[in-house]
């Protein structure tokens, strides 16, 4: 675990649940719970006027002491230039970079590799946010079927990894994995 006067938060936490489970803003309790100030990496990208709306309520509704970076595309990048340095991060969210990587047709095994490599040379704690997709129905179309399953690939890739692995639901979080690997 990595101390911050007198708080921890360890070195990886992954935090999965649905749509509006609370994840985001249990992710960002966790983090503001360490002295500001927090970076945000925000990977959602304004492609339309309701997703403008979004991001702008988001960053309002932001404490004061968050420093936001964008990086819809290059998280792994992002990660090493601002991870050398102890102030914690959040990544909100993998499933809008994996969807951005999609739809701009990158290498996925690449991108995968690389977060993984950025993850583990970082200095600062870093909690990552994701959108749990494996709980619903087959979705009907390849599309979605591939990006479910790129999610889920994803997901345990970084479980494996994470030092606290929680999944929240209807704002609750439940304990999946604790700092010291066992399960919840």
């Amino acid at each position: 675990m990595r101390f911050i006067c007198g708080m921890s938060l360890p070195p990886l936490t992954l935090v999965l649940g649905g749509a509006r489970s609370g994840k985001s803003r249990h992710a960002e309790a966790l983090v503001t719970a360490m002295p500001a100030p927090w970076r945000y990496v925000a990977t959602g990208q304004a492609l339309d006027a309701e997703m403008e709306e979004r991001i702008a309520l988001h960053r309002a509704q932001r404490a004061v002491g968050w420093i936001t970076v964008d990086a819809p595309l290059e998280l792994p990048e992002v990660l090493e230039r601002i991870g050398k340095a102890p102030p914690p991060i959040l990544v909100d969210c993998l499933t809008l970079w994996l969807t951005n990587l999609m739809l701009g047709e990158r290498d996925l095994a690449e991108a995968f590799d690389r977060l993984e490599e950025a993850l583990q040379a970082s200095r600062a704690p870093i909690v990552l946010v994701s959108n749990e997709v494996g709980l619903g129905i087959v979705p009907d179309n390849a599309l979605a079927r591939r990006f479910r399953d790129e999610a889920g690939r994803l997901h345990q890739r970084l479980a494996a990894r994470a030092d606290r692995v929680l999944f929240v639901v209807a704002g609750l979080p439940m304990v999946v994995r604790d700092a010291a690997g066992s399960a919840g």
